[in-house]
């Protein structure tokens, strides 16, 4: 019976979710970003892009859960819509040009959560961890965290997995941190950041091919254990 569960899991992953049609969608809209060529191209959006990218996100849901259990959510909770809120914005195009998704124990409801963003773009995928934009009280928790933890900190962030897939944490840097800090930031310059995310670009060919799923978790499981030290902090 086991052997039969572990060959039917195989067969899930090794799957071909998207086609050059699919990113040709994204390349198109980026040039007719309106609704009339929307609507006329919607049976292409729906059928090259919005299926096989919810069928991606609903297996990736079950992949990422064997890395972290706390990760119980659908896809309808994780995918981001590709309609654009331009309400307050000066750009009024009405579409997002990729696709995104955030997986994490708080979906699109709590995305200070650390999890994972996967976004599809017209020529690659793009897999994100970590803390993006915290807020101020958040942000005070992580800097205590982190200056608490420093050796554990430094050890993660040299992790030879961590830093062959994702090579460094990122994030706008603050010009003046709080005094309560400045000694340990000497020490360790990541205290200065504003956010602490890290990314991963994934290659067409692998976007294109059958290893999607396997190619997203093993990159997903060189991040877990930053993504576990953030979630403590907060």
């Amino acid at each position: 019976m086991r052997s039969q569960v572990k060959k039917k899991m195989q067969v899930r992953i090794a799957m071909k979710y998207f086609t050059k049609k699919s990113l040709d969608f994204l390349k198109e809209l980026e040039q007719n970003n309106d609704r009339e060529w929307f609507h006329a191209n919607k049976s292409r959006f729906q059928n090259d892009l919005e299926v096989p990218f919810r069928d991606l996100i609903e297996n990736l849901i079950d992949e990422f859960q064997a890395i972290d259990p706390k990760i119980v959510i659908t896809a309808k909770e994780a995918i981001f819509r590709i309609y654009r809120d331009v309400r307050f914005s000066s750009d009024k195009s009405p579409y997002k040009t990729h696709m995104s998704a955030i997986i994490s124990a708080g979906g699109r409801k709590n995305l200070i959560v650390p999890g994972f963003y996967v976004e599809l773009q017209k020529d690659k995928m793009m897999l994100y961890a970590g803390i993006y934009n915290p807020d101020t009280k958040t942000l005070e928790k992580i800097r205590y965290y982190i200056a608490e933890h420093g050796i554990e900190f430094k050890k993660l962030i040299a992790d030879k997995d961590f830093v062959k897939v994702f090579g460094e944490i990122q994030g706008e840097k603050s010009k003046i941190i709080p005094k309560q800090f400045k000694e340990d930031a000497a020490e360790q310059p990541l205290l200065y950041n504003k956010a602490f995310y890290y990314m991963h670009e994934v290659p067409q060919k692998i976007v294109l091919g059958e290893d999607l799923i396997s190619y997203l978790g093993a990159s997903a499981a060189a991040a877990q254990k930053l993504n576990v030290f953030f979630r403590n902090a907060i």
